[in-house]
């Protein structure tokens, strides 16, 4: 890490998890350390309240996890570059979001990405269509850390020459608060009279900055605030709030998950509410966590076990040690958390996010939000095939015409080597049974039960 030019605290911080690692540490939080949350203050409870500081608006800055690759759907790409709607991706999404905030309000609404560093270049080249997105004075984008793949076998890190990338990896979204103050881009937002930081993820389009969400913080003095929404069973291996025994909320991600208490993991009537990775800080106590700290924030450790090279199983594994953002909200003094409405949760993290966002059951909003259409309260759970869909051009392929119909479809679930027509509608339970050589579902075609294409 020295030797790659990485900062101290970034160094520092790679050591903390790793000695956890080292000394035994499973990264698990099991039921006997946690307990569930009942309920929440409601953020429908508190629109419109004459009491915020039109202020804030102004001393806030939008930043974006950008750090993702579409390897899970065959990309070598940043995933914000995939097609969402017709002609738009993320990011022309996100951009379209930020200006039209800034109209609105009036403001000086900066966006800064957090990228990694197989997504910088591509995204720079992709904002370079939008000339006033920039703000005097901040980067569009910053840098996250990357850290050693280490061996399971010996637990020394990788080496690959051929390909000497593939020794390294992302330290997780955790890495946001140590990257924010090794850029300096913490102590320039500061020094610009900005307060206030609303953090997401690039590929959840639901996630606005909310002006009553941020007036809430405001109003209470909250120096962290996680927007968390119910689960409902498309949720169930998401990372769900709980509190610690000493009634300090705490967030437990599926990968921290003892393997005996999946079942219980996944019920989302005990554990009721999901992270939906948006975040709000207060950045003046960011900076006084992180010199308290040495520059770093000490987040639960997560051990994720992968292949070396992730595209190929029969390469040697490694662990990758990681952190969550969310995980912050147990050890910032004043945290909370606020129960929001499914609207603001629109993420994609496979082909079968993609389908449900690219039919007609997401609407895509004039300010560029995707939210659920008129009528719904979730989306609907979607299963293709992963060894006809997983890959993006393959699932492209098989919904040549566009998606179908799903506004009126409650979960589809689709086996074997099927493609479908135009002007398909599913409605209802749906179960679409295919073989293993080519079918298709016929144009217009409108199936409300089980088929057998």
């Amino acid at each position: 890490m020295r030797e790659a030019d990485l900062p101290l605290a970034a160094i520092d911080s790679f050591r903390f998890h790793l000695d956890r690692f080292l000394d035994g540490e499973t990264g698990t939080l099991g039921r006997d350390r946690i307990e569930p949350v009942e309920s929440l203050v409601d953020a429908d409870t508190f629109a419109n309240n004459d009491e915020s500081d039109p202020r804030c608006v102004d001393r806030t800055v939008v930043i974006k996890l950008n750090g993702g690759l579409g390897t899970g759907m065959g990309l070598e790409s940043a995933k914000s570059l995939i097609e969402v709607k017709p002609g738009s991706n993320f990011l022309d999404l996100v951009a379209g979001q930020i200006l039209s905030i800034r109209r609105e309000t009036g403001s000086r609404i900066p966006l800064i990405l957090m990228n990694s560093f197989r997504t910088a270049t591509d995204t720079t080249r992709a904002l370079e269509a939008y000339s006033d997105l920039g703000t005097d004075g901040l980067p569009l984008g910053f840098l996250q850390h990357k850290i050693p793949k280490i061996l399971i076998e010996g637990h020394t890190p990788v080496e690959w020459p051929r390909d000497p990338e593939l020794e390294w990896c992302p330290p997780g979204h955790g890495d946001l608060y140590t990257a924010l103050g090794t850029t300096r881009v913490l102590d320039t937002l500061l020094e610009s009279g900005f307060e206030y930081a609303f953090v997401s993820n690039s590929d959840n389009l639901g996630a606005v900055l909310d002006q009553d969400l941020l007036a809430h913080m405001d109003r209470t003095g909250s120096d962290f605030m996680m927007e968390v929404a119910d689960r409902t069973p498309a949720d169930r291996k998401g990372g769900h709030l709980c509190r610690l025994g000493d009634g300090r909320f705490a967030l437990r991600e599926s990968a921290q998950c003892p393997p005996e208490e999946v079942d219980e993991f996944q019920d989302v009537d005990r554990y009721r509410f999901f992270n939906t990775n948006n975040i709000w800080i207060s950045l003046p106590a960011l900076a006084d966590l992180l010199a308290r700290h040495g520059g770093f924030l000490p987040l639960d450790t997560i051990v994720n076990r992968k292949s070396a090279d992730p595209r190929d199983p029969e390469t040697p594994q490694v662990v990758q040690l990681e952190s969550a953002m969310g995980a912050a909200i147990s050890l910032f003094e004043n945290a909370t958390a606020v129960r929001v409405p499914r609207r603001r949760f629109s993420p994609v993290k496979n082909t079968d996010d993609l389908l449900a966002v690219r039919s007609d059951a997401f609407d895509l909003t004039d300010d560029g939000r995707i939210v659920l259409t008129n009528g719904r309260v979730a989306p609907p759970t979607i299963d293709l095939d992963p060894r006809f869909f997983k890959l993006l051009d393959e699932f492209d392929r098989r919904f040549p015409a566009g998606p179908p119909s799903l506004a009126r479809c409650s979960s589809l679930k689709v086996t074997g080597n099927v493609s479908f027509g135009q002007d398909v509608v599913i409605e209802g339970d749906v179960v679409i049974r295919g073989g293993d050589e080519p079918s298709r579902i016929p144009d217009g075609a409108v199936i409300r039960s089980d088929h057998r294409a």
